[in-house]
């Protein structure tokens, strides 16, 4: 999504969605008070945010889950498969369509077996029927249903938690202090530029998406993106010494259609540009068009915060 512009600072409009904020900030309350979680046989890590918008989430629950396959762990991940049409199904790569499953679901199925479930509780007991010992969510820290033994909150280093008001005043969907009383860890993307850290009680980690080799001769390209924050893409893109002569946004999780994809596919072409995005929105292209377009992967990876309390 698209973050309104006033969410950064606190100004006229803000305070007057204030009431509102109020309530979805209450609702959540009472939605997370009455709920009993319920506890599974295996370890459940929740990789989770309390802004809207893109923080990074799935890259970061993608490196946790490579972290315990190397241990040798038998790793599961349960989502709710958001803009897919299947849900409670084990994702299988070669039948199921990115209509069906939705574009964040079948990266995670690339590293580990991925169900997709809205009710994590159910979800889980599908992954421990096939053997989890580790379920990995990559959302739904304000889902109650499913206890969660360890709990990661993860931000954006560029925005952190904006005005600090509550949805649709601000980018939250709960207070700074209410989400620490559920979290262990905070995780911030990228490098702290509203000073975050300072205002958390938890451990704090410093992390950072790191591109994976990228082997594309032309240093000019056309890079496009349906991410929350494009423009990061873009930046990681020169970070590594390509220049994105033309950029192209839109909208997170956006389905793609044969007439676009043609539109960005000529105008490269036409101007000797080298056609790329990111792996979230590659995973969902057509095959016919992959082979016209680089995909650029990255990795999250984090470390303890020099500054943490």
């Amino acid at each position: 999504m698209k973050t309104p512009h006033f969410w950064k600072k606190k100004g006229a409009l803000s305070t007057l969605l204030m009431p509102l904020g109020f309530v979805y900030g209450a609702a959540t309350k009472l939605r997370l008070k009455y709920v009993r979680p319920h506890k599974c046989p295996a370890k459940v890590i929740c990789i989770g945010n309390i802004t809207a918008g893109g923080v990074g989430k799935t890259p970061v629950a993608m490196a946790m889950a490579e972290k315990y396959l190397q241990a040798g762990k038998k790793v599961f991940f349960v989502t709710r498969g958001y803009k897919g049409k299947l849900k409670n199904i084990l994702v299988d790569l070669n039948k199921h369509t990115p209509e069906e499953t939705g574009d964040e679901a079948r990266l995670l199925a690339g590293v580990a077996p991925t169900v997709i479930a809205p009710d994590r509780v159910k979800g889980a007991a599908m992954a421990v029927k096939q053997g989890a010992e580790i379920i990995i969510m990559d959302d739904g820290f304000q889902n109650p249903g499913l206890h969660k033994d360890e709990s990661w909150l993860v931000f954006d280093g560029a925005t952190g938690i904006g005005n600090g008001r509550v949805i649709p005043a601000g980018p939250l969907r709960e207070t700074l202090a209410d989400g620490e009383k559920r979290a262990d860890r905070i995780l911030i993307m990228g490098e702290d530029k509203t000073g975050l850290a300072a205002k958390c009680t938890l451990p704090v980690f410093q992390g950072r998406l790191k591109p994976l080799p990228f082997g594309l001769e032309n240093k000019k390209v056309l890079a496009f993106a349906g991410i929350g924050h494009p423009e990061k893409f873009y930046q990681t893109l020169r970070s590594i010494g390509y220049e994105p002569v033309v950029t192209r946004d839109f909208d997170d999780h956006h389905a793609y259609t044969g007439e676009e994809l043609g539109e960005l596919l000529d105008l490269a072409g036409m101007q000797g540009l080298a056609p790329v995005t990111t792996e979230k929105d590659y995973v969902k292209l057509p095959d016919a068009v992959k082979k016209d377009i680089y995909c650029l992967k990255v990795r999250a990876e984090w470390k303890e915060f020099p500054a943490q309390k």
